[in-house]
Parts: C-alpha cells; sequence; structure tokens
C-alpha cells in the first residue's frame, strides 16, 4: 500500500477533531457540576502571553479543514474573526469541522502534491509547495493547538487523560 499526502493529513485531522469534541462536551458537563462560569472556562489561558481555549479550539478547525480549503485556494490566512463564546458555539464549529474532512476527496488531496500555494498574514508571506505547507506547517499548529485545549482544560482540574487527547486510534481491521 502506498502512502498518501490524504494519509498523512486527514485522517488524522479527524481523529483530533473527534477527540476535540468529546474533550468539549467533557468541558462542558464539567463546568455544569462544578458551578464554572462556561464563559470564564472558555476564556482560560495556559499563560498570560496564550491565546485562550476558545482560540485554540478555532485553530484546530483553523489548521485542519482550513488548511486543505487555503490549499485549493493557493494562499492560506488564518482567520481573524473571533471564536465562538459558548461551548454550542464550538461544539458547531467542530462539527462542521469534522463533517467537512469527512467529505474531503482523497484523489483531490493527492493531486496537491506540487502545487503553489501561501502562507499569507498581512505583509508576511511564506512560500511552500502544498505537501510542505500541509505536513511542516499546519500540522504542527494543528496538534500545537489542540494540545494546548487539553492542557488549558487539566490545569483546570479536569479529570482527563492522554486517551481523551488521542480520541479514537486506527486500528489494524
Amino acid at each position: 500500500m502506498s502512502f498518501s499526502l490524504y494519509d498523512a493529513t486527514v485522517p488524522s485531522f479527524l481523529q483530533i477533531v473527534g477527540s476535540m469534541s468529546a474533550l468539549l462536551a467533557k468541558a462542558e458537563a464539567y463546568a455544569a457540576a462544578n458551578d464554572i462560569d462556561p464563559t470564564a472556562l472558555i476564556g482560560t489561558k495556559l499563560a498570560d502571553d496564550m491565546l485562550p481555549l476558545g482560540y485554540q479550539v478555532k485553530s484546530v478547525s483553523g489548521h485542519s479543514i482550513k488548511a486543505v480549503e487555503g490549499v485549493r485556494e493557493g494562499v492560506y490566512s488564518p482567520d481573524r474573526t473571533p471564536w465562538p463564546a459558548d461551548f454550542q458555539g464550538l461544539a458547531t464549529l467542530l462539527t462542521e469541522t469534522h463533517t467537512a474532512l469527512e467529505a474531503v476527496n482523497p484523489d483531490e488531496v493527492n493531486g496537491f502534491v506540487g502545487q503553489d500555494m501561501a502562507f499569507a498574514m498581512g505583509e508576511r508571506r511564506m512560500e511552500f509547495t502544498a505537501e510542505n505547507f500541509l505536513m511542516s506547517f499546519s500540522m504542527p499548529n494543528f496538534y500545537f493547538h489542540a494540545t494546548a485545549a487539553y492542557a488549558i482544560l487539566r490545569a483546570q482540574g479536569m479529570p482527563i487523560g492522554k486517551m481523551d487527547y488521542m480520541g479514537r486510534p486506527r486500528l489494524k481491521g
């Protein structure tokens, strides 16, 4: 079996987007059970110079399906709009992300190989091939933001562990 750009990206995006959805559901229940203001939890940061949980969750979407869409267009620019302010909005974002990722055609993603594309933010522009953008820019960012979201929740006392982060591995068979 050959290994493809699709195989290297989209299934992993789906796995972690799924685990983030489950973590958010647990976070909402944890907030309710412990009389924690949901808005405050969504606004929690690991450090003063980091962005909060809501941003981290939004960035999981941004560096998965939005990255694929950016490659389609030839340019990826981060979405600077505010993140959803409540658990329902964040859950909806992740559900929409998962649905869109499931609809991605493997042949289309594999056809991106060698295609020029760029990351553009303000005056900053970085040129990539599609595969290098997805593998060396979006994937590390995707995992960073998913890990930061997990760490924020764990630091708030949520009883979660590594398997909550990992979600459902793709087992043989």
